[in-house]
């Protein structure tokens, strides 16, 4: 992403997470309606920056750390925005927004070395992008699983204040969780497969066990797990939530193991 897009970009996020702050504490539909526009123009800003990296290169840019954080950022505020318009669910950016900050936040400060693209990769841009959208689907769930705690909490502790009428009904957060996982865990799924068969075709192995790939491997199997617990078992919605925010932390660990390793590059999973 160009350089003065990218910190413009962050700018726009950086102060609609301070309005959507605001938006929670406050009896204010104006501050609901300027943070959804200024969470919009960083998302219109950041449309263009991806645009002009794709006439520049010819591909979508998501073969470096750098460039799959923007990408994991633009996809989240995507969501938010569709949400926000369709089921005028204006508080997702109070959460949705600050993780899309923090993520060009890590990809700015990545160091240089990241920038190598591991050559089994550039066959394989279809086995990152699956992945990076599975992820965000995780995350949507993440965010539907703290909200729906805090709301929990809020409604036992009968703390009627403004937080706890700005966020959604416990259903509706339950069903967000769900479905979210619903989402991500098939594009994860996919994302594995078709990075396991490019490292066939490219290294001669299915799986080198490197971090990235064990750390994947132990993310589908605990969203796997989860899945089929909501789906066959019944677990409580309470439980799904907690196990979704545990989730999501072994999806971080795996960006972190991405981001530390050297030399800097994505992995095939």
């Amino acid at each position: 992403m160009p350089e003065t897009l990218s910190f413009l970009t962050m700018g726009l996020y950086f102060g609609g997470t301070v309005l959507f702050l605001a938006f929670l504490l406050y009896r204010s539909e104006a501050l609901s309606r300027v943070s959804v526009f200024v969470a919009g123009a960083g998302f219109l800003v950041h449309t263009a920056a991806l645009g002009m990296a794709i006439v520049s290169t010819g591909h979508l840019p998501i073969m470096t750390f750098r460039d799959a954080m923007s990408f994991f950022a633009w996809g989240l505020v995507l969501v938010f925005l569709v949400v926000a318009m369709k089921r005028g669910l204006q508080v997702l950016g109070t959460f949705i927004l600050p993780l899309a900050f923090l993520s060009l936040v890590s990809a700015t400060l990545a160091p240089a070395e990241s920038d190598v693209i591991a050559p089994v990769l550039q066959t394989v841009w279809v086995h990152v992008t699956l992945s990076i959208l599975g992820t965000i689907g995780f995350a949507v769930a993440f965010v539907a699983g703290l909200m729906y705690l805090m709301q929990e909490h809020l409604l036992k502790s009968k703390q009627f204040n403004v937080l706890n009428f700005k966020l959604p009904p416990l259903d509706f957060l339950d069903v967000l969780n769900q479905r979210s996982i619903l989402f991500g865990f098939p594009l994860l799924t996919l994302g594995i497969l078709t990075g396991a068969v490019s490292a066939q075709l490219t290294l001669g192995t299915y799986l080198s066990w490197n971090p990235e790939q064990v750390w994947a491997l132990i993310t589908w199997v605990f969203y796997f797990v989860v899945l089929m617990g909501r789906v066959t078992v019944g677990w409580r919605a309470k439980r799904a939530a907690y196990l979704t925010i545990v989730g999501f932390a072994g999806v971080i660990l795996t960006f972190i193991g991405i981001l530390l390793k050297s030399p800097q590059t994505i992995a095939p999973l």
